[in-house]
């Protein structure tokens, strides 16, 4: 074990070096740290590296062993998690040398830049490019075009002794949440991951520092977050658009979104201001509008209904100003718009209900913004959120319809593998566990050819249609664009 982990710090040193994130004068200082970190004393002479070299997160189970064999950490997820990070933080180059050089390859092209920052995060296991490939994923022909899900199983499990010991650790508040840039170099705690690789690109945004990383856990293609530096809660306002177009002008590759600012129909995170984006093309982005209509306030800007289950209104212009102008607009008139025949009320007493989910991308010279019109208020019917998935769609989804949902990526919990596969026994005539929720839908399930799999994923996907169409506030039934129409107008 010991020349294995001694072969493992030389290949280590040695692809930083060729990766540009150690400097060759810094080689024997990072070698020093990771005899420490490893509590070796002294590393043998005469070493080569491995030819060709691994990559970095390769080299992890090694490191991993070796530590828990010589008592360095115990054998527990969360020791592991954070012993990882430390290793590859040796790796990482720090703050201010992540910074330099993504400005330097900015000033040639964005792009180059981004490809830089996202391979580090990669080479590094910032991004935990291991665990994201075990998630399943597969797309469903919807009516709406195709639709795309994902049973997430990249998220790492509870740590038993973790959770323990946590019941007895006082909490504390540091870092704030986990968008906060005090995660960057973060070690990691019982109840707070383990950040030590964790780096965060500043920019500059309308007088503030912004923050760009990506996402541990990525959903799509370079799936980023763009966070404010300083904590502060969530809203859907003017600054809001101003930074949405100001980020895509900076990025133009990427595309950029925000979570809804109220509960239900909001994210995961409402405590910190930060937006998602990336390089990816969703369903929705594909979506054709469906009927064009224009706002004599706002020559300079195009606008229409968007065919899809939720109710969009995209808009489109060169003049990034004037887009500006024309979604607060939309957005003030929708806060306060009420239409009790299809139970869209604004207000009860002074909780608000409405709000938008907002995309911005670009196409060319032009600036697109879609704004996805929500409403979470409740009744004694739908509990949950009369605009949320109702009840007989819970079995497969409950959780909130975020950012990503909204725009045709379902974000399926990882429960759904286990129970899937009892559903399928259960098809197959085979003994199963087939968990009771799910019975009435497996019956109505059509099996084909035997292709019980195939037959599955499409009722999963007609099911993940259902939920979209269920936090539609319009319907996409005449009815329901009748409203829509009447909201329009409003306008």
């Amino acid at each position: 074990m010991r020349n294995k982990v001694e072969q493992a710090i030389t290949d280590l040193l040695a692809i930083g070096v060729e990766k540009g994130y150690i400097d060759p004068l810094d080689k024997i200082l990072k070698q020093n740290q990771l005899l420490a970190l490893l509590k070796k004393e002294s590393l043998g002479s005469g070493l080569i590296a491995s030819h060709p070299l691994p990559e970095a997160k390769a080299l992890l189970p090694t490191f991993l062993d070796f530590a828990v064999e010589t008592g360095v950490i115990e054998e527990s997820i969360t020791e592991q998690a954070i012993f990882s990070a430390q290793v590859m933080a040796i790796l990482t180059p720090d703050t201010s040398v992540v910074n330099r050089k993504f400005w330097e390859v900015y000033a040639h092209n964005p792009k180059e830049a981004t490809d830089w920052f996202y391979d580090l995060s990669r080479d590094n296991d910032y991004i935990q490019t291991e665990a994201i490939a075990k998630n399943i994923a597969f797309d469903y022909a919807s009516d709406y075009g195709n639709l795309e899900l994902t049973i997430n199983l990249s998220k790492p499990e509870k740590d038993p002794k973790a959770i323990a010991a946590a019941l007895m650790t006082e909490s504390v508040h540091y870092p704030l949440c986990q968008l906060c840039l005090e995660n960057e170099g973060y070690s990691g705690t019982l109840t707070h991951p383990a950040r030590a690789n964790h780096r965060i690109v500043r920019f500059p945004m309308d007088g503030e520092t912004w923050g760009l990383q990506y996402s541990p856990y990525a959903y799509y293609t370079e799936h980023c977050i763009f966070l404010a530096s300083e904590h502060r809660p969530m809203k859907i306002e003017e600054k809001t658009f101003q930074n949405l177009f100001g980020i895509v002008e900076q990025f133009p590759h990427y595309f950029v979104g925000s979570n809804a600012d109220l509960p239900i129909v909001g994210g995961s995170i409402l405590s910190h201001d930060h937006y998602q984006g990336g390089r990816y093309s969703f369903p929705m982005d594909k979506a054709p509008v469906k009927e064009a209509f224009t706002l004599e306030a706002f020559p300079e800007v195009s606008f229409g209904i968007v065919k899809w289950p939720m109710s969009v209104i995209r808009m489109e212009s060169v003049d990034k100003q004037a887009l500006t102008k024309a979604a607060v607009h939309i957005l003030e008139q929708w806060r306060g718009y009420s239409d009790e025949t299809v139970d869209i009320i604004a207000f009860s007493q002074e909780t608000p209900h409405n709000t938008i989910t907002p995309i911005a991308r670009r196409d060319g010279e032009k600036f697109v913004c879609d704004l996805v019109l929500r409403n979470n208020r409740t009744s004694d019917v739908h509990p949950d959120g009369i605009f949320h998935p109702h009840r007989d769609v819970q079995h497969i989804k409950k959780e909130n319809i975020g950012l990503i949902e909204v725009m045709g990526l379902a974000i399926l919990p990882p429960r759904l593998k286990d129970e899937l596969a009892e559903v399928e026994k259960y098809l197959a005539g085979e003994e199963n566990a087939l968990a009771d929720m799910h019975r009435e839908w497996a019956d109505g399930i059509v099996v084909s050819d035997g292709d019980y799999r195939q037959a599955i994923e499409d009722a999963v996907g007609a099911v993940f249609q259902r939920v979209l169409e269920d936090a539609g506030v319009y319907k996409m039934t005449a009815e329901g664009l009748a409203a829509f129409k009447r909201f329009v107008d409003s306008l």
